[in-house]
């Protein structure tokens, strides 16, 4: 017997953990399959995962060639699906992040649909056709990204008019959580609307006012979440699972180069830097000396803003609105893709390194992820921790 109850997705009996989706790369196959092989749900993040794989790097490097990119992308999604399922030799659950502002997202859902995911999981933007993306595909679980009840219910009750509702809900608070945050600008990033304890409330209330019963979608806290404690308190105040992003991230098993793991082990949680994202969304991440220089650098860059297709690197145009290469002053300007990149490979001078806001519990040790799930759910360290 244990102290919390299983998390059901998909039809499986799984623990209540959720790893999240972090790209570009940090979360591939080797993070994913280790997760799910030990029955929680490991997270594929779908983003340029070519990154991972010398042979379609190789043809897409240097080309401009968008078809050429998004068509090796697929492939690499494909790949990376396929090796997560076989690590995890049929236990846990599958899952690929896509998120919603990625310009090639109905297919990247396609793919990892194709490639036997067995969860899709989006955010980044309201997935209100998800459904459709997924038509083909009814035994997939279907998991949106929100951060308070107005959009969940704006998402279930379009998806319950295409009859298909979600199997669970992601409440993450951009307070807390690293990345893209589900805010609409900086300045809210803390408001009490975002608050767990009320979001919860709402979407039981929520709920229940919908007659959904039995069917009601698992909801799953994110943002802050990396203690055993935090991890026990949700779990018995209304929430069926956790997600925790950083603290994976950081594991043995996690694809990112260990230069990587060590910037997120190193950083100050009080010290992070809350930006504007090129995508148009805050983020949080660690304030490295390419970050800092550019946040330096961000009005004037801003000021300068213009419209131009060059602008985009490889002229791959990742995003559906990106502002440096829309021109959009009030947006980032800088190239995402290439400063994740970066990052995932351990180029710490120039690289974006994404991060949560929460302490990690080894300290400065980096360990597996069975360790990992076994302090987040019984609050066991190891011994030499």
């Amino acid at each position: 017997m244990t102290w919390f109850k299983s998390l059901t997705l998909a039809g499986r009996e799984l623990l209540p953990i959720i790893q999240g989706g972090m790209g570009v790369g940090v979360s591939a196959h080797r993070l994913a399959g280790a997760v799910a092989s030990q029955n929680a749900v490991g997270t594929i993040a779908s983003v340029d995962l070519r990154h991972h794989h010398p042979d379609l790097l190789e043809k897409t490097e240097r080309c401009h060639d968008r078809d050429l990119i998004d068509s090796a992308n697929l492939e690499a999604l494909h790949r990376e699906v396929r090796a997560a399922l076989e690590t995890a030799q049929g236990r846990g659950l599958v899952a690929v992040n896509v998120m919603k502002a990625v310009r090639d997202h109905p297919a990247l859902v396609r793919q990892a649909c194709e490639s036997g995911a067995q969860a899709i999981v989006m955010g980044a933007g309201l997935p209100l056709d998800l459904p459709e993306m997924t038509a083909d595909f009814p035994k997939v679980a279907l998991v949106p990204i929100l951060s308070e009840a107005r959009g969940v219910a704006a998402v279930l009750k379009k998806w319950m008019k295409k009859g298909r509702l979600a199997d669970a809900v992601v409440i993450e608070h951009p307070g807390h959580a690293g990345g893209h945050l589900g805010a609409a600008r900086l300045d809210d990033l803390h408001d009490e609307r975002f608050d767990f304890k009320r979001v919860l409330a709402d979407c039981h209330k929520l709920f229940a006012e919908l007659q959904l019963g039995k069917d009601s979608p698992r909801l799953i806290v994110a943002g802050g979440v990396g203690s055993h404690e935090q991890v026990r308190h949700w779990l018995g105040h209304g929430a069926d699972g956790v997600q925790v992003g950083t603290a994976f991230a950081v594991t043995i098993e996690g694809d990112a180069h260990e230069n990587f793991k060590r910037v997120l082990i190193d950083a100050d949680p009080d010290q992070l830097a809350e930006f504007t994202s090129v995508a148009g969304l805050p983020a949080r991440a660690v304030p490295t000396p390419w970050l800092t220089r550019y946040l330096r650098q961000e009005k004037t860059l801003q000021g300068n803003a213009r419209c131009d297709a060059r602008r985009c690197s490889q002229r791959m145009d990742c995003l559906t609105q990106c502002g440096l290469r829309d021109g959009i002053s009030r947006f980032g300007q800088f190239c995402i893709d290439l400063k994740l990149a970066a990052a995932m490979r351990g180029e710490v001078s120039r690289g974006l390194f994404f991060r949560g806001a929460s302490k990690l519990p080894f300290g400065n040790a980096m360990r597996s992820v069975r360790e990992l799930l076994d302090y987040l759910l019984h609050g066991e360290m190891p011994a030499t921790a």
